[in-house]
């Protein structure tokens, strides 16, 4: 699994820069607004802060069929490819509000990670779970569970495991029902910590990168769209949930969320778009959030838990 990292994250790097060098006016971004709405293919196998669920693959037509959000569709969710709403689905629940709690059993994270038996690995100090194969795409996922103090576990244990880092991989190829054909490469490393009995808050660092490659023709011809998207969340902090705060919301840190759509048609020129998310938590129940859409940025705040930006 681990091959794959330095690739995905390679990509990732691309989003860094405002590359929009090769769009050509307001056309080639209202042509690949719709592809921020969604997640690439195979992307919600990872762990990111994206909350849209698999999909077929998007074309240059708009012709994608969305999928249901792992986390949920909030702030922003579907119609979140403008300067007014948040890409991807919008963000997992696990950053808006729904809470982190302490009794999920094997799945601290409060999200579908199977780390129930999955076999420890002595030399990697890690529990390595049996590759899934689902729908031409092949899925690695491993974990490691650390005590207070840093010793390492076999197994998650829900009063003693205070950190777990879980890393998940994803290649292959799927056909979609439209005939385009997208190729994958996904990864996303997270770590919680704070879980082991007494903690009175979580912390949350991670990353994902991923890109999807999608090949098809329609009435303009033939095309190969791609899309890479990245995430980054660093120190994000979400207190322990109380009676009186059933789900807490996330107090500090902040998430950035990058995404670039290329599409290029045979014999035509390629039409690139760019956007950047940042969102910051500064202990309110508001959080900030700054958006750039090729080269235009704009600010806007999202309530918590579980509201819908809103722009100056």
């Amino acid at each position: 699994m681990n091959r794959i990292v330095p690739r995905a994250l390679a990509a990732a790097l691309v989003l860094s820069a405002a590359a929009c060098a090769d769009a050509t006016g307001a056309g080639s971004i209202l042509d690949l607004d719709p592809a921020f709405s969604t997640v690439p293919t195979g992307f919600s196998n990872t762990t990111s802060s994206f909350a849209g669920g698999d999909s077929a693959a998007w074309t240059p037509g708009g012709h994608h069929h969305g999928g249901r959000g792992r986390g949920g569709h909030h702030g922003g969710g579907p119609h979140g490819g403008g300067l007014g709403g948040l890409m991807g689905g919008g963000l997992g629940g696990l950053f808006m509000g729904d809470g982190l709690g302490r009794h999920h059993g094997h799945r601290p994270f409060g999200e579908s990670v199977p780390f129930a038996g999955c076999a420890f690995d002595a030399s990697a100090g890690r529990n390595v779970c049996a590759a899934e194969s689902r729908d031409g795409l092949t899925i690695n996922r491993s974990a490691q569970f650390l005590a207070v103090g840093g010793a390492v576990q076999q197994a998650f244990d829900s009063a003693t495991t205070n950190t777990v880092n879980a890393r998940v991989a994803v290649t292959g190829t799927r056909t979609h029902r439209n005939g385009a054909t997208s190729t994958v490469e996904h990864a996303s490393d997270r770590t919680v910590s704070g879980l082991a009995t007494g903690s009175t808050q979580r912390t949350v660092n991670g990353t994902s990168a991923g890109r999807e490659s999608t090949s098809g023709s329609d009435s303009v011809g033939a095309f190969t769209a791609v899309r890479v998207a990245a995430d980054s969340i660093t120190g994000v902090v979400i207190p322990d949930p109380s009676t009186a705060n059933p789900r807490p919301y996330p107090t500090a840190g902040t998430i950035v969320r990058r995404m670039q759509i290329t599409v290029t048609y045979t014999g035509k020129a390629a039409k690139t778009s760019t956007r950047r998310e940042v969102v910051t938590y500064n202990g309110t129940n508001t959080a900030t959030l700054v958006i750039t859409r090729d080269g235009e940025t704009r600010t806007c705040s999202i309530p918590l838990p579980h509201g819908r930006p809103t722009c100056s």
